[in-house]
C-alpha cells in the first residue's frame, strides 16, 4: 500500500518545541515521508528576528503565500500557523486547498488576541476549515468544539527511549532542574521564595535547561545554566534529583500540555510542579507533589530531597510507567496516523 502524500507546515523551526514535538518527532518516530514548509526554520520569529533577516523573510514570505494557492494531494499537517504576517488566509487556503487538512494546537490561542496579527484570529480560521482539528488536552478541545465538531484530543508525547533513566537515586549536593524555553523562564520568578529558602535551608540548586541568558534576579546565586542541545539535554536532565514545573494559574497556563512533567517522567525523576490544567493530571499519576502556595512549594521540595532513595526511585518509576503507557509516541502511534493519514485516502 502507497503511503499518501504528506506535506507538513510550521512557522517555526524544527528546534522550536511547539513545531519539533507536535510535527516533526512524530514524522521522525513513524518514519513517514513529508514534504516540508517552514518559515526561517528558526525556533523565535519575533519582529527583531524577522528584520534582521529581511531577504530570507522576504523569499519565505513568498513561499507561503504561493503554497497557499496551490492544490497540496494527499495529508496537509499545520502547526499553529505559517506565517507571522498573516490573518488567518493564508492557513485557510493551505487547509481547505489540500484533500485532507489538519489543524495541530497546543496552546490557548484562542485567547491570544494582541497584536497586528492576532492568534487568536489565525486559530479560528484554521480551525473552521480544517478537516480535522487534533488538540493537546480536553481545555484545548472545548475551545475548538465552538467552531467546530472535528475535532480529537491527542496529548503531546515523548520517546522514553531518547531519554536517560535515572539510575542513582542518592542524593549528595540536592539538585532541581527546570527544562523549557526562554519565554517561559518568568514561571521560575513565582516560586523565587521557596527556592530561595531552600538553597539557603538544604542547599538547592536549579539547572535550568535552556536557551536564554537573561538574568532571573535572586535566583541566578542558586542557578547553573545549561544549554539544550540535542546531545547533552537527557544527560543534563538525568543527573538532578527532582524536576519541577512552577505555573501561575490562568487561561493561558490552564492550556499547556505538561511537556516539561512529561520529560521528568520520560528520565525517572520525582516531579513538583503548580496543578493547573494537565500538569494535575501527570502529578497525580506520577505520585508528584502538588504545591500551589509558597509554603507548599518549599515543603514539596524539602520532602522530596529528605525522602530515601528508595521513595525516590518509586516515584520515578510511577512516573515513568505514566508516560510509557499514557503519553508516548508508541501510546498513540496508531491514533496520530489514522488521524493525519487515514485509511479512506490510501490506495
Amino acid at each position: 500500500m502507497q503511503q499518501v502524500p504528506l506535506t507538513t507546515v510550521a512557522s517555526y523551526g524544527k528546534s522550536a518545541g511547539s513545531a519539533r514535538v507536535r510535527v516533526h518527532d512524530w514524522v521522525d518516530y513513524l518514519c513517514l515521508e513529508a514534504t516540508h514548509f517552514g518559515y526561517l526554520n528558526s525556533p523565535r520569529l519575533g519582529f527583531a528576528t524577522l528584520l534582521r533577516n529581511p531577504g530570507a523573510t522576504l523569499r519565505a514570505e513568498c513561499n507561503i503565500r504561493l503554497q497557499a494557492r496551490r492544490h497540496h494531494a494527499g495529508s496537509l499537517l499545520l502547526s499553529r500557523r505559517a506565517s507571522p504576517f498573516s490573518s488567518g488566509a493564508i492557513e485557510s487556503n493551505l487547509l481547505r486547498k489540500a484533500t485532507h487538512g489538519v489543524y495541530d494546537f497546543d496552546d490557548a490561542l484562542a485567547i491570544a488576541t494582541r497584536g497586528p496579527f492576532p492568534k487568536a484570529e489565525i486559530w479560528k480560521r484554521a480551525v473552521e476549515a480544517a478537516n480535522l482539528v487534533i488538540c493537546g488536552n480536553s481545555i484545548l478541545e472545548r475551545q475548538a468544539r465552538e467552531y467546530t465538531d472535528r475535532v480529537l484530543q491527542i496529548p503531546s508525547c515523548v520517546h522514553p527511549d531518547q531519554y536517560q533513566k535515572k539510575n542513582n537515586y542518592s542524593t549528595t549536593a540536592p539538585l532541581a532542574v527546570w527544562i523549557g524555553s526562554p519565554g517561559t523562564e518568568h514561571y521560575l520568578k513565582t516560586i523565587e521564595d521557596p527556592l530561595l529558602q531552600a538553597h539557603s535551608t538544604i542547599g538547592l540548586r536549579l539547572r535550568v535547561i535552556s536557551a536564554g541568558s537573561a538574568s532571573l534576579g535572586l535566583l541566578d546565586k542558586m542557578i547553573e545554566r545549561v544549554d539544550w542541545t540535542v546531545n547533552s539535554f537527557a544527560r543534563d536532565l538525568q543527573s538532578a534529583d527532582v524536576g519541577i514545573m512552577p505555573l501561575t494559574d490562568d487561561p493561558w497556563s490552564q492550556g499547556k500540555c505538561a511537556y516539561k512533567l512529561l520529560q521528568y517522567g520520560a528520565t525517572g525523576l520525582p516531579m513538583i510542579g503548580s496543578p493547573v490544567g494537565v500538569n494535575q493530571d501527570v502529578l497525580l499519576g506520577a505520585a508528584g507533589w502538588t504545591p500551589r502556595s509558597n509554603e507548599e512549594w518549599l515543603t514539596s521540595i524539602t520532602e522530596c530531597i529528605n525522602e530515601s532513595p528508595t521513595e525516590r526511585r518509586k516515584r520515578g518509576a510511577t512516573g515513568h510507567e505514566l508516560i510509557k503507557s499514557q503519553y508516548s509516541y508508541s501510546a498513540w502511534a496508531q491514533v496520530w496516523l489514522d488521524a493525519v493519514l487515514p485509511p479512506h485516502l490510501h490506495t
